[in-house]
């Protein structure tokens, strides 16, 4: 257990949940969160968006009856967390574009932490929000509301790229990127019961074979997706 520190709604429907404590974690991985009385009884799998010396932060979307119970906790009250769980974003040299879309934007920002020569493109179907954190850390940020943010990213201009976000999105940078020298990294998403590869539920088709979004993943090079096992998650 541990205390909420604040729960701010960036825009309707989205917040960010500060929570106190010391906690470990790297960019691209996530905890299992559940409100304080244990209910609903599945944790939800959210990517770690900021830490702290003394917190740890999570920006979320109100989706369903476990994030709708998230959104009215307050300051003080308890949390039950566990992680840090999966695989993140791997350490690169060289140049290196972060590009996020809609709450995809959310595990991009403890990389632009790290890497503040990164640039920073973000994409929302109709309502930018989390910008002011991107902008505080990373060396250039693009918004685009409506239309895609891909259309700004020239993947030639980078050794490297990280991105989280609906699938057709990635869909489109995998295909802008090959026959690129950038390599691309993505994050992906699963429904997860456990979150550390035991039942098998977030079971994903690679190229390389089954691989457990919440073990092997959530974050694997662009070549070993298979796009067509990503489409209606």
């Amino acid at each position: 257990m541990a205390n909420v520190i604040s729960n701010v709604a960036l825009v309707p429907g989205i917040y960010v949940m500060k929570i106190e404590g010391k906690f470990k974690g790297k960019m691209g991985q996530f905890y299992m969160l559940r409100s304080g009385n244990g209910y609903p009884l599945l944790p939800r799998p959210i990517s770690i968006y900021d830490i702290g010396e003394e917190s740890i932060s999570f920006l979320y979307r109100v989706v369903g009856e476990g994030t709708h119970l998230f959104s009215q906790l307050q300051p003080g009250q308890e949390i039950q967390l566990e992680g840090p769980f999966g695989n993140g974003f791997p350490q690169v040299k060289g140049s290196l574009a972060l590009i996020g879309g809609g709450m995809g934007t959310a595990p991009l920002l403890l990389a632009a932490k790290y890497y503040p020569h990164a640039d920073v493109y973000l994409g929302f179907a109709q309502q930018a929000f989390g910008v002011e954190a991107f902008e505080a850390a990373a060396a250039s940020v693009e918004v685009k509301v409506g239309g895609s943010i891909v259309e700004q990213v020239d993947p030639a201009c980078y050794t490297n790229m990280f991105s989280c976000g609906p699938t057709p999105m990635l869909q489109a940078l995998a295909l802008k990127t090959a026959g690129t020298a950038s390599r691309l990294y993505i994050s992906t998403e699963r429904h997860m019961a456990c979150g550390i590869g035991a039942c098998l539920g977030c079971t994903m088709r690679t190229r390389g074979g089954n691989r457990r979004v919440c073990k092997e993943g959530p974050v694997f090079p662009v070549e070993e997706v298979e796009f067509d096992d990503l489409h209606g998650v």
